[in-house]
């Protein structure tokens, strides 16, 4: 390799080899012992999430306990087996020019460890000689008759850097836009339309591409975790200061943890706090802090002011009864109850999968919540969910998740065009039954972590056009923090990880006024 060979892109990382196990060095011997944990680690959660549609976020954990993987090696293979999962689409268009065939004519085993190879050489500082020595080993144990092969792939990626080889193999933002995009920043190309769409951009034209480009390459990030100390339990200064992180810049309950494993904080354990994106946080304290046009079904007295006098935080009426349709896993219905707790309000809790309506109850043990397990759309025909029934509602139906695609790098790559329809129709059936759960003058709050326009704005724009109720859209702006930027025109707002730093949640607010 040539000393001068150029950097390996903007996303190149510093990692430090893992020690050789004893007896590594030439061509025999055991294959097993020349295979680094940290590196077979990596490889096994590949190979789980390909063949058994594992989530990385779930079996890497548990591998890296089984094999007590530590420290540096665990950083090593979480780097790997997160940064191969993202960059999948890209990695394996090289692929196809450096082995000379497509993908899926290549043995699975040996292409998951290509994969893996072909990430440290074109993503990390890993030297290039490690990288496709260590490779080659690997294919040598797990697919024996391809080493030669994996050799000779892995040094063809190797005679060239991540920008030459996207060079090659991505057209130019001229000829080609959204394959460009999708080939550098390593998304599908439905995704990166549905992106640009949502940012306003013009693909015809070429306009609005480059903040489409910042939205992409942010999904790329390795995001920090966010917690959020529960209304009434602990403070986000005194969370903060117990876990050495920084309160939020938005929430007034969020707290960015630098490092270390959030589980194993105290708060959490204790249930004084839970891991939770700010966005998350957000949305559900939009719905919270909404005005209200009347009284509360209790009859408490509620301000009435108008949505430019936007409550403050904590104007959630006594007596009120909120509803959360979609509440598995429970982050949003814990951080509701908690804020119920100290409003007077309740909250019912609605979760049609019994494991995760369990899941509920132990994120809410001590709240104001009631769990049901049921599914939302029963409204009216269920006896805990009576149309009319209730001042405020959440629908944080389920979606796509092309809004945290930064949290969970293979949903990238899984997910297709044909699941919009069965998700948006079940969308649309959710707040449609929302909207008659809440009574005249309440308000829904409708939450996707997507940005696709069909599962935000249509949902909305279709829905309350088949209502028999007067739906009102509120602007949601009003109720969020006034120093949260570019929140777009309105009424409905979509947040972005380039922007904000949170997910990509959308949030729309409708008030239900009457009965046509």
């Amino acid at each position: 390799m040539s000393p001068g060979r150029p950097s390996r892109g903007p996303h190149s990382t510093h990692r430090r080899e893992p020690a050789r196990p004893a007896g590594r060095g030439g061509p025999r011997g055991d294959p097993s012992r020349r295979v680094d944990p940290a590196r077979r680690a990596a490889y096994d959660a590949l190979a789980a999430v390909h063949r058994d549609d594992a989530y990385a976020n779930i079996v890497l954990p548990r591998l890296l306990r089984e094999n007590r993987i530590t420290g540096r090696d665990a950083a090593l293979a979480t780097e790997l087996t997160y940064g191969t999962l993202r960059s999948l689409g890209q990695l394996d268009a090289i692929l196809v020019t450096a082995a000379g065939r497509p993908v899926d004519r290549i043995d699975p085993p040996a292409r998951d460890a290509l994969r893996l190879g072909a990430y440290q050489l074109l993503h990390t500082r890993i030297p290039p000689h490690a990288a496709v020595a260590t490779t080659v080993d690997l294919v040598r144990l797990v697919a024996p008759g391809a080493a030669g092969f994996a050799n000779a792939v892995m040094r063809r990626v190797s005679e060239r850097d991540l920008t030459a080889w996207l060079a090659e193999v991505a057209p130019s933002m001229q000829v080609d836009p959204v394959r460009h995009l999708a080939l550098v920043h390593a998304h599908p190309e439905w995704m990166v339309r549905a992106f640009a769409e949502s940012l306003g951009a013009d693909l015809a034209l070429g306009w609005g591409m480059v903040e489409t480009a910042e939205a992409l390459a942010a999904d790329n990030e390795r995001p920090i975790v966010h917690l959020c100390a529960r209304p009434g339990r602990l403070t986000a200064a005194e969370l903060a200061a117990e876990v050495g992180g920084m309160v939020g810049a938005y929430s007034p309950y969020a707290v960015y943890l630098p490092e270390g494993a959030p589980g194993e904080i105290d708060a959490v354990l204790r249930g004084l706090a839970q891991v939770q994106d700010e966005g998350s946080q957000l949305v559900a304290l939009a719905l919270a802090d909404a005005p209200l046009s009347d009284a509360p079904l209790s009859d408490a007295p509620l301000s009435d002011a108008p949505l430019s006098d936007a409550p403050a935080v904590g104007s959630g009426g006594a007596g009120e009864r909120w509803l959360d349709l979609c509440a598995g896993p429970g982050g949003k219905a814990a951080l509701l109850g908690s804020l119920a707790g100290q409003r007077g309000a309740s909250v019912t809790a609605v979760e049609v999968a019994p494991h995760r309506a369990r899941l509920v109850e132990q994120a809410v043990a001590g709240m104001p919540v009631e769990v049901v397990c049921a599914d939302g759309r029963e409204v009216g025909s269920h006896e805990s969910l009576p149309e009319g029934g209730f001042d405020r509602v959440l629908v944080d139906a389920p979606c796509t998740g092309l809004g945290s695609l930064r949290r969970r790098p293979e949903s990238r790559w899984r997910r297709q065009p044909s699941d919009l329809p069965p998700l948006t129709r079940l969308q649309r059936e959710l707040l449609a039954a929302a909207i008659r759960a809440v009574r005249p003058g309440g308000v829904v709050g409708y939450v996707t972590c997507s940005p696709h326009p069909v599962e935000t704005r249509v949902t909305v724009s279709e829905t309350i056009r088949r209502m028999r109720s007067t739906v009102e859209l509120l602007d949601a702006r009003a109720v969020l923090p006034a120093d949260l930027p570019d929140l777009g025109d309105g009424p409905t707002v979509q947040l972005w990880p380039h922007r904000h730093g949170t997910d990509a949640m959308f949030l729309a607010l409708l008030r239900v006024e009457s009965e046509i």
